[in-house]
């Protein structure tokens, strides 16, 4: 598959606005190149000798290596509901327990939600199927945000239809994120303002596209705690990347996607013989730690980000070193359980292990 083929579509004022983070980037980058680096999920572990040469005037010989060990830490984030469906917030890190490809594991890390930084991409369809729902999508993402961000949190906004466009990159501006979503409009590409009968290669909901670069070239330069949330039914149309493909890229960027499956069950009706998007976005969410809700009425969107905002206050951040450190790039099972019975526990399937 050639991936040079899929990637964003930006405006010149946006291409320039990026190209000036990205060299500030850099130099930042630089500047901090002597500190430690910090810790990530699934951090390549790293050994280092030195060794001091013989002083030549004293004859005296060197002293022995001095070995630095940087741990490979695996982070997990863990929403726990009880019998209830209620969200459970109260608990330890001695109340968890971590088995990585079925070995046992350690938490040694621990911290609740609400403290950590996150990371967001707030992602919406803006094909035909969303004609009727874009304005109340818009009003509902806006007031998330304002509940959600705190001021070490980043979010960039994006839509995708016939392309995928970047509309604001990283930033802890809500103005300038309401004025992104705001400018979002419905785009049927080629087809004219409804899709054929029977779409064909070319069509006008790239998701799987929109997925794939999210993950490979934006999140996966991120640390912590990193999300992204649909806004979309699903149903993908024309993009040159699988879902198998959108759905690796995601896991070794270590997402956690949320799904918001927004249905207008009229237009499918009306315009399509068939809707089965559902599928797609249980696969995205379930493997990544995220949710898929349901919204099939334009009011229903504002209590579904309320869901999404009391479960990222209420994760759990549960970081071990793994037992099997073997850098040999193959997937990880992980699986995560309260220790006393009757509670649920939401948290990725997997990890990709580093590789060399």
């Amino acid at each position: 598959m050639d991936h040079s083929r899929v990637g964003f579509h930006m405006s010149p004022l946006k291409f320039v606005w990026l190209s000036r983070a990205m060299v500030f980037g850099l130099v930042a980058s630089a500047c901090l190149a002597s500190q430690p680096a910090r810790s990530d999920s699934a951090a390549p572990a790293a050994v280092k000798a030195s060794a001091a040469p013989q002083d030549l005037q004293t004859g005296q010989k060197p002293r022995p290596p001095v070995f630095r060990v940087q741990s490979e830490v695996v982070n997990v984030y863990a929403v726990v509901r009880d019998h209830e469906r209620q969200l459970v917030t109260n608990l330890t890190r001695n109340d968890f327990e971590i088995t990585d490809n079925g070995k046992p594991q350690t938490v040694r890390y621990f911290a609740r939600g609400a403290k950590i930084p996150l990371t967001m991409c707030l992602m919406v369809d803006t094909s035909p199927s969303q004609g009727r729902m874009l304005y109340i999508e818009q009003q509902a993402a806006q007031e998330f945000l304002k509940d959600v961000m705190g001021p070490k949190d980043m979010t960039c906004v994006l839509h995708f239809d016939v392309d995928v466009e970047l509309d604001q990159d990283f930033t802890e501006s809500l103005p300038w994120l309401s004025r992104a979503i705001n400018e979002q409009q419905i785009n049927g590409g080629g087809y004219g303002p409804i899709p054929p009968t029977f779409p064909v290669a070319g069509g006008a909901t790239h998701l799987y596209d929109a997925v794939w670069l999210a993950s490979r070239q934006l999140m996966a330069h991120q640390t912590g705690r990193k999300v992204l949330i649909l806004l979309t039914d699903g149903q993908d149309q024309g993009s040159k990347e699988t879902l198998e493909a959108a759905l690796d890229a995601a896991m070794r960027a270590r997402v956690i996607i949320y799904s918001l499956d927004i249905v207008d069950l009229g237009f499918y009706n009306q315009n399509m013989p068939t809707y089965n998007g559902g599928w797609a976005l249980k696969k995205f969410s379930d493997d990544t730690g995220g949710r898929v809700i349901r919204v099939t009425k334009a009011e229903r969107a504002r209590s579904a980000f309320r869901e999404i905002a009391d479960e990222l206050s209420s994760q759990y951040l549960l970081g071990y070193i793994p037992t099997d450190r073997g850098n040999d790039g193959s997937y990880h099972r992980i699986r995560v359980r309260v220790k006393e019975r009757g509670y649920r526990v939401q948290a990725r399937r997997g990890y990709y292990a580093p590789k060399g």
